[in-house]
C-alpha cells in the first residue's frame, strides 16, 4: 500500500534490538517525494513500550527522510516553534506504519535558534547493550554534524516558512 496525501497513518519507533519503542497513533500525510515524507498531527495518542500512554499537547509537523539518519518534529507552541530531532535510521512504510529505528541521540532546537544535544548517556549505554556496529556509529556521528549544519544554516524546515506552510495544509486537510 502506498502513502497518499490526506491519509492517516501511525508512526512506530523501534530500538536497534528490534523492540518497539513508541507509537504515535495518528498522523496525516501532507507531502511525499523520493527523499522526504511530511506528516502532521495534533493531540495524538502516544503509546510507550511499557504500555503507558499520553497525548501530544500541540500541533506537530514531522519530517522523515529515506536517505538521512534523522527525523525532525516541529512543534508549534504558543511561544514559537520548537524542533525535536531524533537521530534514527531512514524511515520506511510497510503498509502498517511509518517505521524507523531510534538511535537515542536527540537535538532540541529552541525558537531563538539555540540547540542542545540530548541523551548522550542513553546512547553510550545502548551502544554497548545493543552492540551498535561501528558502521552505524560512524553514520550517526556524521549525521549529527549534518543535522547541526542544517540547524545553523536555517535550512528547511528550520527556516520556519516551510513548517508554517505545512501546518496550514494540515489544518485544511483535517477540517471537518
Amino acid at each position: 500500500m502506498k502513502l497518499s496525501t490526506g491519509m492517516t497513518v501511525s508512526i512506530h519507533s523501534y530500538k536497534h534490538n528490534k523492540k518497539l519503542h513508541r507509537i504515535w497513533k495518528k498522523s496525516v500525510v501532507l507531502y511525499q517525494d523520493q527523499h522526504m515524507l511530511v506528516t502532521g498531527n495534533n493531540r495524538t495518542k502516544v503509546i510507550e513500550s511499557d504500555g503507558r500512554s499520553w497525548h501530544t499537547k500541540e500541533p506537530a509537523i514531522c519530517y522523515f527522510y529515506n536517505d538521512l539518519w534523522f527525523n525532525i518534529i516541529g512543534m508549534l507552541k504558543k511561544d514559537g516553534v520548537y524542533f525535536y530531532c531524533n537521530l534514527s535510521s531512514p524511515y520506511l512504510y510497510d503498509g502498517e506504519a511509518i517505521k524507523y529505528i531510534d538511535y537515542d541521540l536527540d537535538v532540541k532546537v529552541y525558537p531563538d535558534g539555540r540547540y542542545i544535544l540530548l541523551d548522550e548517556k542513553e546512547y553510550e549505554t545502548h551502544l554497548d547493550l545493543m552492540c551498535y556496529p561501528e558502521e552505524i556509529q560512524g553514520i550517526i556521528s556524521e549525521q549529527i554534524k549534518l543535522l547541526i549544519e542544517k540547524i545553523e544554516q536555517k535550512e528547511k524546515p528550520f527556516c520556519l516558512s516551510d513548517i508554517i506552510d505545512f501546518y496550514e495544509q494540515y489544518k485544511s486537510v483535517t477540517k471537518k
